[in-house]
């Protein structure tokens, strides 16, 4: 069934121009604002175009998929195969199924957001030209990643995204932001450089790099050890993007730093192409192998659920000085860690699971970034001691909207009933109940109970989090300490001015929620209680994709 019946023709050129057109609307960032395009200033002109360009990039995305045939949701659809080396046998080969369509639509909605967002509050840097011609970068690299069927291309497409991120981070972020962007960099590059090699080797020992082709073949034309030393291999560098603890360090400082759509895009849509290529490319061309790592994979994957946890509460309690941004990147490497436990089920319920967690991470932490974004532009810190003062920060007295906000995100991301959060937990952990043939089930569920226990202390830690800073007295000129305040306002990217100086000795009553902040934020809250709602909208169109990839091809 599709919603309206477009031509194969048609689909096959919205998804090149989804692809092609942000490294398009990149150069044109560049190059001189046309007569008549420039508006007020060139830099609005430039942001304005940033908007245009994504904006017409997620129409086209949702176009797609009203177009997509939803009856046959395991079935690549909108391809095209032409040969690019033949040397090689590297075929610029796109398409798209259930796996890939909703990660489309996150990203191409994501980067539209942070663009729209940045309209209105331009973080402070370099030429807005350079900052909309790499988020459009990043966006054309991302939707790559999700739409390309060759292993080769998919590796490109993987390491395109690094350099936007790194100069986004670097150029347009807070304190410590080189130093974080170097170990941004570093840490993913070392990763990609094992990963090619394990891409590689399969291309090589199987003698097409076509991921259809291998996943049809189901891993019948690698023998075991190649497929160990594989998956090991991609896993690593995969893992290192996803991240999975003990690979994660880089994570925390790079969106400490980075500016808030930085951290957006990064958390919303960068983490979830490492767990989109186990999906893609280890659980159905290597088996066997992901059948040997699994419960390796599992293992550290509910380490990471708990240390991630653990890292929040020390974050949280009262006196550590816990930067809230650093929180909330290390809530993500929990999240993550129930994505990767999913997959290592190697079951259609966890895996299932995994790629529902995906988005409700996107959506969710994307709008506990912007959140924290805005948070900080209004205190000038994102520091909780700061914020919680003596009798707490007090968002529902201050900005009630923004306050309520922030609460509801929260809750959402400690998982919920009836919010995106629940599901995706819920159906990692069954898939941990009862895990794949071959796999030790004693061992998983033990997984399960760690995973389980996970959940409980991520309530503990949002919860104090909503406490410290939406509750308390509500004192409009209750007075903070300059000296607390003052590190943390020069850090500061945001070039608001009241964020941007030196606090006075009084607190003001607080912005509420702004206009354009409703703009940005309301569809990630909406789609959150959706998906929530209403799962079958999302598993519908995994489910027999997966179900398919699983069984080696067939559905």
């Amino acid at each position: 069934m599709t919603v309206i019946d477009i031509s194969a023709s048609v689909m096959q050129f919205l998804l090149a121009f989804v692809v092609v057109a942000p490294l398009l609307g990149a150069v044109a960032a560049l190059l001189p604002a046309p007569p008549g395009l420039k508006g007020k200033n060139p830099d609005q002109a430039v942001l304005r175009h940033g908007v245009t360009v994504t904006g017409a990039v997620l129409i086209a995305t949702i176009v797609l998929a009203v177009g997509f045939d939803h009856d046959h949701p395991a079935t690549m659809q909108a391809t095209t195969d032409i040969s690019w080396i033949p040397a090689l046998d590297v075929r610029i080969h796109l398409g798209i199924d259930g796996i890939s369509l909703p990660l489309l639509l996150l990203t191409a909605l994501l980067t539209f957001l942070c663009a729209l967002y940045s309209y209105f509050k331009l973080p402070a840097g370099p030429s807005p030209k350079a900052f909309v011609a790499l988020v459009l970068v990043l966006e054309s690299g991302t939707l790559a990643t999700f739409a390309v069927l060759d292993l080769l291309l998919f590796f490109l497409a993987f390491e395109m995204v690094l350099i936007p991120m790194y100069f986004l981070i670097a150029r347009w972020g807070g304190g410590q932001r080189q130093a974080a962007a170097w170990k941004f960099i570093l840490y993913t590059l070392l990763g990609s450089v094992v990963m090619l090699l394990g891409l590689l080797l399969i291309g090589l020992k199987s003698g097409t790099f076509d991921m259809v082709a291998l996943a049809t073949d189901n891993g019948r034309g690698l023998t075991t050890s190649v497929q160990v030393i594989a998956v090991l291999a991609i896993g690593l560098g995969l893992a290192v993007k996803t991240p999975m603890w003990p690979l994660h360090s880089w994570l925390p400082d790079a969106h400490t730093a980075a500016p808030t759509v930085g951290s957006v895009l990064l958390a919303g849509v960068l983490l979830k192409m490492g767990t989109y290529g186990f999906v893609r490319i280890l659980l159905p061309i290597a088996p066997d192998g992901m059948r040997t790592f699994a419960p390796y994979l599992a293992a550290f994957a509910v380490v990471g659920i708990v240390y991630g946890s653990l890292a929040c509460l020390a974050l949280a309690r009262t006196g550590a000085k816990g930067d809230l941004k650093r929180l909330i990147a290390y809530s993500s490497v929990g999240h993550m860690g129930f994505v990767l436990l999913g997959i290592a089920t190697m079951t259609p319920t966890g895996v299932n699971g995994a790629l529902f967690a995906n988005i409700a991470h996107g959506l969710i932490t994307g709008l506990l970034f912007f959140l924290v974004g805005a948070i900080k532009d209004r205190y000038g810190t994102a520091d909780l001691d700061t914020l919680a003062g003596a009798t707490g920060a007090a968002l529902y007295g201050r900005a009630p909207r923004l306050g309520a906000l922030l609460a509801f995100a929260a809750i959402a991301s400690l998982g919920l009933p009836g919010l995106a959060g629940f599901w995706g937990e819920m159906l990692t952990l069954f898939g941990a109940y009862s895990p794949a043939e071959g796999l030790s089930r004693p061992a998983f569920r033990t997984f399960m109970a760690i995973g389980a226990f996970g959940t409980l202390l991520t309530a503990a830690y949002m919860l104090i989090v909503v406490r410290r800073v939406c509750m308390g007295e509500h004192t409009p000129h209750s007075r903070l300490s300059p000296d607390d305040r003052a590190p943390h306002a020069a850090d500061d990217p945001q070039p608001s001015g009241a964020a941007g100086a030196r606090p006075a000795a009084t607190t003001p009553q607080l912005a509420d929620i702004q206009t354009y902040e409703a703009a940005a934020w309301t569809p990630l809250a909406a789609l959150t209680v959706l998906a929530g709602l209403w799962p079958a909208v999302l598993l519908g169109l995994t489910d027999p994709a997966v179900q398919k990839l699983l069984a080696g091809g067939k559905s």
